[in-house]
């Protein structure tokens, strides 16, 4: 018999990725390619389509040479990206979003946050619809990219034949198929997936009321009539085209795609076949240049700040909530890379053959022994970060929050950098903590956190993340858990399983656990966690005196 593979591929924010999985869930190749990116203005973020596809087909080249796996043995296909927005003309040709002109440059990337402006317009008439999306849009949303788009790019806008979520462009490209995904729609787009999914979940007083009536008046031809459940195959699977440009056998099923955050769930929170009451203990963090705080319920839950309720938009059947932090990858980087000891670490690191994160965290355990100190945690005990570098996704849902640190010396030594290094990482968990605590608060009972993500490779990270939360961190036996969550839609699409949540069970499997320390530390970190919540409160206080 045949042995069967399924394929997944992401695209994050600085690569696409493919990773092979085995009918059991375990990873057989994985394979990267850079994609290029443009930052022409503040808060502009752009890429290019036509680039993405061409490294998709790069990685999924150098995955199946890796894991010496032919082109027929691939059963099934999953695709997950970035909540990107994409245009496209009548012909299928990229037509540019940016202030450039260039139509390559066709991509609004997620972290885009040039439309501050059409989103507090949004909020400020309010609509039913952002009852499903924590109370407000954000910036990173496409409602308020596109209403930019239409305001600032006209000739764009009429122009656009399709506006796509990135991972619908993928499977579009893919398959020819326009169908739309719950995932994309529902959590970026206001579609209200309760109602069906046949379009009668858009809502057109919403987009009459914030300038988009257009595309109501075309009955949202252009945003998605079609749209469908994670994992059901599309059309007849690849096209001949896009077989030849990935490197696969035209005809093999595609499943319909979900965003990258949400991958991770699916590839994490089914280890165990857990009941629902089970996943109502659980939390899917996926971590990365910012991360996704993923959680499901039977019913709806309405929690002021975290993104949804949002109807099968990760596990069919069930309700998502979410949060989020625009920044926790990129705001660790930003204080590393940023610092008069900068250039020391780098060649430190160097002369000890380490990576900069593992001389600073070998760094952190010497200080603490220097300075006798109970735990490496305690070393922050005079330095505090707020973290909302790139505004606060959630619970605050406020993008135009910015970061603080309290108490910096004129001193910039390795050990500055160390001290400062940890109180980031410390400051990201206190976020995390935060959004766990607002989601209890209604109905949740989230004492694991299944972890993913480019944090678990640290064990500082970890560490914090676990002490801080005091929920124990569950790693996936698989540490590729988004890639394996796309390979999870290509099973189901194959026709191999027939629910989601089936394929989970198969191919989820739980690795390592990481506890968290009580007694003393905790209350230290109870300490911390209300100086984070203070220096939140100051700051608001501050734009009102400067008011």
């Amino acid at each position: 018999m045949q042995m069967k593979y399924y394929l997944g591929i992401d695209v994050g924010t600085g690569s696409a990725r493919a990773g092979l999985f085995d009918e059991q869930g375990r990873t057989v190749a994985t394979a990267s390619q850079a994609i290029t990116m443009w930052k022409p203005a503040p808060d502009h973020v752009e890429q290019s389509s036509e680039d993405i596809w061409a490294a998709c087909g790069q990685a999924v080249r150098a995955a199946l040479k890796q894991g010496g796996v032919r082109p027929a043995e691939v059963a099934g296909i999953g695709f997950d990206a970035t909540c990107s927005l994409v245009v496209l003309d009548a012909e299928d040709r990229p037509v540019t979003v940016s202030s450039t002109g260039r139509d390559a440059q066709n991509v609004m990337v997620w972290m885009d946050h040039r439309a501050m402006t059409q989103t507090a317009r949004i909020n400020r008439l309010g609509s039913p619809v952002l009852r499903y999306v924590g109370g407000a849009v954000s910036p990173e949303m496409q409602t308020p990219k596109l209403g930019w788009l239409k305001e600032n790019l006209p000739a764009t806008w009429t122009r656009a034949a399709r506006f796509f979520d990135l991972p619908d462009f993928l499977t579009y490209r893919a398959t020819g198929d326009d169908s739309r995904s719950l995932c994309s729609t529902v959590c970026k787009w206001t579609y209200l997936g309760h109602r069906g999914t046949a379009g009668e979940g858009w809502d057109k007083r919403y987009f009459k009321k914030i300038g988009l009536g257009d595309l109501a008046d075309e009955g949202f031809a252009r945003i998605g009539q079609r749209i469908r459940p994670m994992g059901e195959a599309l059309g007849q699977g690849l096209t001949a085209k896009a077989a030849q440009e990935l490197g696969l056998a035209a005809g093999t099923a595609v499943g319909v795609s979900i965003i990258d955050a949400h991958a991770g769930g699916l590839g994490m929170l089914g280890a165990g076949k857990v009941s629902p009451a089970g996943l109502n203990r659980r939390l899917a963090l996926i971590g990365g240049t910012s991360s996704c705080h993923m959680a499901v319920s039977k019913a709806p839950r309405f929690i002021k700040g975290i993104w949804g309720p949002y109807h099968s938009a990760m596990i069919p059947g069930m309700w998502l909530t979410e949060g989020g932090q625009s920044a926790t990858g990129a705001l660790i980087d930003h204080v590393i890379f940023n610092h008069g000891a900068t250039a020391k670490l780098k060649a430190a690191a160097r002369r000890a053959g380490q990576s900069p994160y593992e001389f600073l965290n070998a760094k952190l355990d010497e200080m603490a022994a220097a300075e006798g100190v109970r735990h490496p945690a305690e070393l922050t005990r005079d330095l505090h970060v707020q973290p909302d570098f790139h505004g606060n996704r959630s619970p605050r849902a406020d993008a135009s929050l910015k970061g603080a640190v309290v108490g910096l010396t004129l001193s910039s030594t390795l050990e500055d950098l160390a001290r400062l290094y940890l109180a980031a990482i410390q400051a990201v968990a206190y976020g995390t903590r935060h959004i766990i605590a607002e989601m209890n608060r209604k109905g949740y009972a989230i004492n694991q956190v299944m972890i993913c993500g480019g944090g678990t490779k640290n064990p500082v990270f970890l560490r914090e993340h676990a002490d801080i939360t005091g929920c124990a961190l569950v790693l996936p036996r698989e540490p590729e858990a988004v890639l394996l969550g796309a390979a999870v839609l290509g099973a189901v699409a194959s026709g191999r399983y027939l629910r989601v949540v089936d394929a989970m069970a198969a191919l989820n499997a739980a690795g390592a656990v990481i506890r968290p320390s009580r007694g003393k530390g905790a209350i230290y970190h109870d300490a911390k966690y209300a100086v984070f919540q203070r220096l939140h409160t100051d700051f608001v206080g501050y734009r009102a005196l400067m008011r």
